[in-house]
């Protein structure tokens, strides 16, 4: 099984979770992701969403400015072209829909995602510690909380068994243990 959890920043406090079954792969599955969080109303219009790697895909950059209106940090690999990830961008067809004074402010607000897309993906390095906080917060999910050592037979008490670890995180990170260097001590232990 996957488990997806979703941080809010600069808090690190859970927001959602999602389990799913047969662990497939992240980019397969990134579609479901920012529509559930949209349904929970724990992503918006204008969000940025930090996603690693294995989320890499061209098509979601666009998918996430032009149909979900969010803009997709996703890390990226060696052989990334802002060119053709720009070039895949043209407004959705629903710009057009509505009074002019309306379509000028959907290509406006378009535009403004573009631009935040292009100046965040240009120096995507600067979030490479929020990156490094996030994976320590899953290490404090998994060691800790006895999350790595989960042996669930049914779907139910997997869901409960992280709930309680998601529970459990959140708490200590409410508690104030949120810098980089308290979370990898305690996720160590």
């Amino acid at each position: 099984m996957k488990l997806v959890l979703a941080i809010s920043y600069p808090s690190f406090k859970s927001l959602s979770f999602l389990i799913y079954e047969d662990s497939p792969g992240d980019a397969k599955i990134f579609d479901n992701i920012v529509k559930v969080l949209i349904r929970r109303r724990a992503l918006h219009k204008g969000s940025t969403l930090i996603l690693d790697k294995g989320f890499y895909s061209y098509l979601h950059y666009v998918e996430g400015i032009a149909r979900f209106k969010i803009v997709p940090l996703i890390f990226l690999r060696k052989n990334f072209n802002l060119n053709r990830a720009l070039g895949m961008l043209s407004y959705p067809l629903e710009v057009f829909n509505g009074k002019p004074a309306y379509v000028e402010e959907k290509k406006h607000f378009y535009n403004s995602l573009v631009l935040e897309f292009r100046e965040k993906i240009c120096r995507w390095k600067d979030f490479k510690l929020i990156r490094s906080i996030i994976e320590y917060i899953f290490k404090l999910a998994k060691n800790p909380f006895v999350f790595s050592k989960l042996h669930r037979y049914t779907m139910r008490s997997v869901e409960k068994t992280c709930a309680l670890c998601v529970l459990l995180t959140g708490v200590v990170i409410s508690l104030g243990i949120n810098s980089k260097k308290d979370l990898q001590r305690l996720a160590e232990l």
